[in-house]
């Protein structure tokens, strides 16, 4: 039914200008306003992202947006100067190391979560090569 449709994701942030100042110039990416009154950001080679802002927000308790990333280890050490705290997991499912980061072993990809000013939570993931 919607095989040929295009689709995009949006999610919730308590304050649009926080987001916008975080997505843009810690995360360093492309951020537009939108006339809606929301933010997009664009990432190459995916759809825009519309981030809207929502007075009783609740920051979603799973990954909300996956970033591939050519060398987690680089990308992790350059958002702990910027200030990022990464999520520290230690239970049988997830086990990070001091940065915060999962190492897969090549049993998957080495992944680093982190929160957005509103609690969302990201991920860094390694590329395979």
């Amino acid at each position: 039914m919607f095989k040929d449709s295009h689709a995009f994701s949006s999610f919730s942030v308590n304050d649009l200008e926080a987001a916008k100042t975080f997505y843009s110039e810690v995360l360093g990416l492309k951020v537009s306003d939108n006339p809606m009154g929301v933010i997009e950001l664009h990432i190459k080679g995916s759809n825009n992202i519309m981030v809207y802002p929502k007075p009783d927000h609740q920051p979603a308790t799973f990954t909300i947006l996956n970033i591939l990333v050519p060398e987690l280890e680089y990308a992790v050490d350059a958002l702990i100067i910027k200030g990022v705290t990464f999520e520290q997991y230690h239970n049988e499912y997830l086990n990070t190391d001091k940065k915060g980061i999962m190492r897969g072993n090549g049993q998957g990809p080495d992944i680093a979560w982190f929160k957005d000013p509103a609690g969302n939570i990201l991920s860094l993931i390694e590329e395979r090569k």
